[in-house]
């Protein structure tokens, strides 16, 4: 199965991206806690420059906490300029954490404006992220207004625009960006079923076969307390499962509706958190 997406907006929003680098202070990297790599845009570094730049790991109450913390550890030791920090967009307290931290990132370079005499200004943000990992969400929670075109679907936001966060941000969003071709596969699987690509796209089934095979890995048990269905030595027979889940669902013989009703309840988290990268494992030089 080869999955791809990339839209001509897409690659304009990129060229409009580095145009606009040099007007911001500081750059935002939402990804998605489930898939923190598998939802990077390798085309974010060439965009960012040499700008400091915060990891924000979105929707870090669906992701499995371990997990999600090993994630943010990672970040913060890939470079000098880079923060992390996961979050719950809909969680106030973590948003006032965000600015709290992009305001410490700051904090030395508008000590230094002060002293020079420069007046003190609103530090200008660039937000970047692959479709649906929660941009324009996260925009609307940081300005606490609905500016932001939201909805649950990849692609919505296409125009950049600036936007004030009171006194002490502006803030510039940009559509999401990915990228023109998944080296790996899996990766396309990945933001498929995390729901970063359109369900059109991609045939459910198979992701539906992959993410039995990813939960009876990774977290037995879950399929059987959400479907009530025996898991025991089913991993060499995942067609054989998804019938057997189709049928305990009253679907019949139709089990692509049963292969996105499971897309759809995992997304929703009904399967329970979980994250389908694993941290690289660190290496002696």
């Amino acid at each position: 199965m080869v999955i791809q997406w990339f839209p001509g907006h897409m690659a304009k929003a990129k060229r409009q991206a580095i145009e606009n680098r040099k007007m911001v202070d500081l750059v935002i990297e939402l990804v998605d806690a489930r898939i923190p790599e598998s939802s990077r845009n390798p085309m974010v570094e060439e965009i960012v420059g040499n700008k400091p730049k915060l990891m924000i790991l979105n929707k870090a109450d669906l992701a499995d906490k371990k997990k999600t913390e090993e994630w943010v550890r990672y970040y913060r030791t890939v470079s000098a300029d880079q923060k992390a920090i996961a979050i719950d967009v809909f969680n106030h307290t973590e948003i006032n954490q965000v600015k709290k931290v992009l305001k410490d990132m700051m904090a030395e370079k508008m000590a230094a404006r002060l002293e020079k005499g420069v007046q003190p200004r609103a530090i200008r943000l660039m937000v970047l992220g692959i479709p649906n990992v929660g941009k324009s969400t996260f925009i609307n929670q940081m300005i606490k207004k609905n500016q932001a075109k939201t909805a649950n679907r990849p692609g919505v936001t296409q125009q950049q625009k600036w936007m004030k966060i009171g006194n002490d941000f502006e803030l510039l969003d940009t559509p999401g960006i990915l990228w023109p071709k998944f080296e790996d596969q899996e990766i396309g699987v990945k933001l498929a079923l995390s729901g970063a690509i359109k369900d059109a796209l991609f045939h459910k089934d198979d992701i539906a076969l992959y993410a039995l095979r990813f939960f009876l890995t990774n977290y037995p048990g879950r399929l059987q307390a959400a479907y009530r269905i025996d898991e025991e030595n089913r991993m060499d027979d995942l067609p054989g499962l998804l019938m057997d889940l189709t049928k305990k669902m009253n679907y019949g013989d139709d089990f692509d509706r049963a292969s996105e009703k499971l897309v759809f309840d995992i997304r929703d988290g009904k399967l329970g958190p979980f994250t389908l990268d694993e941290v690289p494992t660190p290496t002696k030089e």
